[in-house]
């Protein structure tokens, strides 16, 4: 299994009038976690464009347990845990400073070829590089 942590500050932006984080703004935590592990791997969202490779989001889920606030030091733990075919999978659980669980997520990602704008498979460099190819 592929996983890798980041730390984010909340800032004021992304919060309501309570100093709570807006919900929308997770998926954008789930994105910084998920081009993180990607980078951390050797692989970058700008290599596998200039590959011919487009990765859009086809699913996203987020389970909220506790309400992160402005200033508030994330933790975010991104993994894959299958290797990936057509579509690769991402799970995240987030942490504040103090090691409380804010949410947990989901998100998953299909391989597109932007010539065809088809599904295809997972490019092999990609699976060599997140250590998933014997799995």
């Amino acid at each position: 299994m592929q996983k890798n942590k980041t730390t984010v500050r909340v800032r004021y932006a992304e919060t309501d009038q309570m100093g709570v984080v807006y919900y929308g703004n997770y998926a954008q935590y789930f994105e910084i976690g998920r081009t993180e592990l990607l980078r951390c791997s050797g692989v970058t969202y700008k290599f596998m464009e200039e590959d011919g490779v487009m990765l859009p989001v086809i699913s996203l889920s987020c389970d909220f347990k506790k309400s992160a606030l402005y200033d508030d030091e994330l933790t975010i733990t991104t993994s894959v845990k299958k290797t990936p075919s057509v579509k690769i999978e991402f799970d995240y659980e987030i942490t504040n400073q103090d090691q409380q669980l804010i949410c947990t997520g989901n998100t998953v990602l299909v391989f597109i070829n932007m010539k065809t704008k088809k599904p295809m498979r997972c490019p092999d460099y990609i699976l060599e590089k997140l250590n998933l190819q014997n799995k």
